[in-house]
């Protein structure tokens, strides 16, 4: 049976964890801590400037790699190593695992995993069978989120977005941005500011492990 998250919401809810234990939706227990995590990347530039930022508030994030990506922008993926965050494999392609046989979407994944040496691992756009999720908790902790910024979401104005992301969020919380160009324009504008934030809050910024 496919399992995958509705991108129109906001926020997951508590049943949804309950029905699928055997994936990280959070962090909760580790006090006033939240995970910032970015998608789809690297990308030359954009990647560069969300370290920046991130470095500007003593954060630390964890990126969802795509292997396609990291061959192509070695140094780039290289950098968010050496800025001290952590990279978990975001597939090699962006597969869409209910819309992929198991076979393509493993040796997708294990490609991407001669790159990312992580075993940490997010479905592209939340979409995973049951029979996936089974065999690959095996070697990966599978890690899905919380909130969702929709940063991507052209529909979507970034004050919008940022209201959102500051009303859902909350201890423990896993959030999903994406450094890529499509989400720069609202990017640029959301995590500064939710960054100082919850600074001010007295919260701290954690990578996943």
């Amino acid at each position: 049976m496919p399992f995958f998250i509705n991108m129109a919401y906001w926020h997951i809810s508590d049943w949804m964890k309950f029905l699928y234990p055997d994936v990280v939706w959070d962090k909760f227990g580790n006090g006033k801590t939240l995970y910032l995590t970015f998608d789809d990347g690297p990308t030359p530039t954009i990647t560069e400037k969300v370290l920046d930022i991130l470095d500007q508030y003593q954060a630390k994030a964890t990126f969802f790699c795509l292997g396609r990506n990291v061959e192509r922008y070695q140094d780039v993926y290289r950098l968010i190593i050496e800025r001290g965050h952590s990279v978990g494999n975001h597939t090699y392609s962006h597969l869409k695992g209910w819309k992929s046989k198991n076979l393509e979407y493993f040796k997708d994944i294990e490609l991407a995993s001669q790159l990312i040496h992580s075993n940490l691992f997010r479905p592209p756009y939340g979409k995973i069978l049951r029979s996936q999720i089974r065999h690959l908790k095996k070697k990966y902790k599978i890690v899905l989120w919380e909130v969702m910024s929709h940063d991507y979401e052209n529909r979507v104005s970034k004050e919008k977005s940022l209201r959102a992301v500051l009303h859902y969020a909350r201890q423990g919380s896993i959030l999903v941005f994406h450094d890529s160009v499509k989400a720069w324009p609202k990017l640029q504008y959301i995590l500064p500011k939710l960054l100082k934030y919850y600074k001010e809050k007295g919260y701290s910024f954690k990578k996943i492990v």
